[in-house]
C-alpha cells in the first residue's frame, strides 16, 4: 500500500513539473510543385498546438489564387508521458496566372510560416498521366436548333480512391438542363495509367437562338492518398480535399426555320406505329381498340405533340391519357408517347379512319419530314339476330299519345290487380257464409243495388271487385275473375269487354249494362244459390 501511494505521488509531481505546451511553430507545404494554371492544389498548414480554426487568416492568398474549400483536423499524441498536439488546415488553392508565384507567410499569434515559391505552368502542359483527378466533357453537337435536345457528357477520372464527393451540373442561362439516366462507373486506360471513370449524361434544351455559354461541370470532394508521417517509416492513407472543373464550352443555337409548318419537333429520327387487330367487319357497339406509339431520337418527351383523332360521324372515340417518357437506349436518348383509343361504332356502314400525320424537322438533313399512318377502312354491321335500325326520326304526336295510352293502361291494370289481391286476402280472413241472392222478382236487393250503383258510377275496378266478392260469397269459395268468366259465355264476354275498355280508357255505359244482364241471366242451379230458409251447414 505504501509503495502504491509513493508511485501516485511521483506521477503527480511529474505532471506538475512538466512544462506547459504552447504554439511554437507553423509549417506550410503544398502537395505538388510546379502547379497548373486554374487547377487546384492542396496547401497544408500545421500548427504544433490546439489552435482555434478562425485564428488562421487566409485572405493574403486571394491576390494570386482562387481559394476553395478548407478542412480542419486536430490530433493529440502522448509518447513517454510527452503530450503533443497538432492542428492542421488543408486549403484548396488554384493559381490565377502562370509563372513564378509565391504563397505568402501565414501568421497565427505572432508566429509565421515560411513563404513558398510556386512555379505555375499553363494548362495542358502537364502530362496526363501525372494527374490524379480531372474532368472531361463533350457535346453531342456544337450547333443545334431551339428546342433540340443536346447531350452533354461529363467524365470524372480518378487515379486515387474517392472517399466522398459531389459532381455538379454546369450553370447555363437560357436553357434547361436535366440528368438522363443513372451514373455509369467504369475504368479506362489513359496514357498507360488506369483510372476509375464516373460518367454522367445531361440533356440541354435551349429556349432561344444565339450562343449558349456552358460554364463546365464541377467536382468537390475528398480522396485518400498515401502520406508518410514525419519521423515514421510507414505510409498511411489520409483524406485530402480535391476540386476539379471542366473547361467551358459554347453551343450555337439556331432559330426555327421559317419554312417549317406544324407543331415544332426537331429530332434525328421520328417513327409512328400502331397496334390493333383489324377484322373484316365489326358489330355496332363493339369497341375497337387502337394503340399508338410515337418515338423520337434525341428529343425530349415534352416536345412530342398530342395525337389528333378525327373520326367520321357514326363513330365515337374514347381516348386514354397519353403516357410520356424519356429513356436512354444504347447510349441514345429516345422520347416516347404512348396512347390508346377506343372507337365505338353507333351505326352500321362503311367508315374511313383518316390518316394520322406528325410533322418533324430532321436536324441532319435540315428538312421537314412527315411520320404518318395510312387511312383505314372498316365495315360495321348490325349485331347478329337484330333488326337493322331505320334512320332516326322524331316521334309524332300520335306516337307520343300511344306511348301515354300504353303507360296508363299498364298502370290501371296493376292497380286493379293490387286491389283484387287485397280484397281476396280480406275475404279469406272473414267467416264463410252463403249470402242469398235477390230474386228476380225483387231486383232491388242490397247486393245487386251495390253492383248496380258501381256500374252507374263507371268505376271498372270497383265493379269487378264487387262482382268477385258477391259471386265468391254465393258459391261458397273464393273465385278469381278467370273462374267467374268461365261461369257463362255472356259473363266472360262482359268481363273481357270491361277490362279492354279500362285499358284504353274508352269504356261506355253499355259495357256495364251487358255485365248486369249477364249476371242476371246466370242459371241459378249452376251459378247462384237462392235464398233458403234453412241455416247454412257448419255454421261458424
Amino acid at each position: 500500500m505504501v509503495i502504491r501511494q509513493r508511485i501516485l505521488v511521483a506521477l503527480i509531481a511529474l505532471f506538475a513539473i512538466s512544462p506547459a505546451w504552447a504554439l511554437s511553430s507553423i509549417e506550410a507545404s503544398v502537395d505538388r510543385n510546379p502547379a497548373i494554371e486554374g487547377e487546384y492544389l492542396v496547401l497544408t498548414v500545421k500548427a504544433d498546438d490546439d489552435v482555434k480554426t478562425a485564428k488562421l487568416d487566409t485572405s493574403a492568398l486571394l491576390r494570386d489564387f482562387i481559394v476553395g474549400r478548407t478542412s480542419v483536423s486536430r490530433s493529440t499524441q502522448i509518447v513517454n508521458f510527452d503530450s503533443r498536439k497538432e492542428t492542421r488546415w488543408q486549403i484548396l488553392i488554384a493559381p490565377k496566372t502562370t509563372g513564378q508565384l509565391q504563397i505568402p507567410a501565414l501568421t497565427i499569434d505572432g508566429i509565421a510560416s515560411q513563404p513558398i515559391n510556386l512555379q505555375v505552368a499553363p494548362q495542358g502542359s502537364q502530362p496526363q498521366q501525372a494527374k490524379n483527378l480531372f474532368i472531361r466533357t463533350s457535346l453531342s453537337t456544337e450547333q443545334a436548333y431551339v428546342g433540340q435536345l443536346v447531350t452533354y457528357k461529363v467524365k470524372l477520372f480518378l487515379a486515387v480512391e474517392l472517399q466522398r464527393g459531389v459532381l455538379s451540373a454546369p450553370n447555363i442561362e437560357g436553357a434547361s438542363i436535366k440528368q438522363l439516366g443513372e451514373d455509369v462507373d467504369t475504368t479506362e486506360l489513359v496514357n498507360g495509367r488506369r483510372y476509375r471513370v464516373i460518367e454522367r449524361t445531361y440533356a440541354i434544351i435551349a429556349d432561344k437562338a444565339g450562343d449558349l455559354d456552358i460554364s463546365g461541370a464541377d467536382f468537390q470532394g475528398d480522396v485518400l492518398v498515401q502520406s508518410q508521417r514525419r519521423g515514421g517509416m510507414f505510409s498511411f492513407n489520409e483524406s485530402r480535399p480535391m476540386q476539379a472543373k471542366s473547361s467551358p464550352a459554347t453551343l450555337t443555337v439556331m432559330p426555327i426555320p421559317p419554312q417549317y409548318h406544324g407543331h415544332w419537333l426537331v429530332s434525328d429520327l421520328v417513327a409512328l406505329n400502331e397496334d390493333w387487330q383489324q377484322q373484316e367487319s365489326y358489330e355496332v357497339g363493339t369497341p375497337i381498340t387502337r394503340s399508338f406509339n410515337l418515338l423520337a431520337s434525341n428529343a425530349d418527351e415534352t416536345s412530342l405533340p398530342e395525337l389528333a383523332f378525327n373520326l367520321p360521324k357514326g363513330l365515337k372515340s374514347y381516348p386514354e391519357k397519353a403516357q410520356r417518357q424519356t429513356v436512354v437506349r444504347d447510349k441514345q436518348v429516345v422520347a416516347q408517347i404512348s396512347q390508346s383509343i377506343a372507337i365505338v361504332p353507333t351505326q352500321p356502314g362503311e367508315y374511313t379512319l383518316p390518316a394520322i400525320e406528325v410533322p418533324w424537322w430532321n436536324a441532319h438533313t435540315r428538312k421537314q419530314e412527315l411520320a404518318s399512318l395510312p387511312a383505314r377502312t372498316i365495315t360495321v354491321v348490325a349485331p347478329e339476330g337484330s333488326v337493322e335500325p331505320s334512320p332516326y326520326v322524331a316521334a309524332t304526336p300520335a306516337e307520343k299519345s300511344g306511348l301515354s295510352l300504353w303507360f296508363w293502361s299498364t298502370l290501371i291494370f296493376a292497380i286493379l290487380w293490387l286491389v283484387t289481391l287485397i280484397a281476396w286476402v280480406r275475404q279469406r280472413n272473414q267467416p264463410r257464409v252463403v249470402a242469398p241472392v235477390a230474386d228476380k222478382s225483387h231486383p232491388h236487393t242490397s247486393n245487386e243495388v251495390s253492383l248496380q250503383q258501381a256500374c252507374e258510377k263507371g268505376d271498372v275496378g270497383n265493379v269487378l271487385l264487387i262482382l268477385q266478392r258477391n259471386l265468391s260469397a254465393a258459391r261458397g269459395q273464393q273465385l278469381n275473375l278467370a273462374q267467374i268468366a268461365a261461369l257463362s259465355p255472356a259473363l266472360g264476354a262482359a268481363i273481357s269487354d270491361l277490362q279492354t275498355a279500362a285499358y284504353s280508357s274508352a269504356h261506355s255505359q253499355a259495357d256495364f249494362t251487358a255485365l248486369l244482364n249477364a249476371v242476371a241471366s246466370l242459371d241459378s242451379q249452376t251459378s247462384i244459390v237462392k235464398n233458403s230458409p234453412l241455416s247454412p251447414l257448419n255454421p261458424q
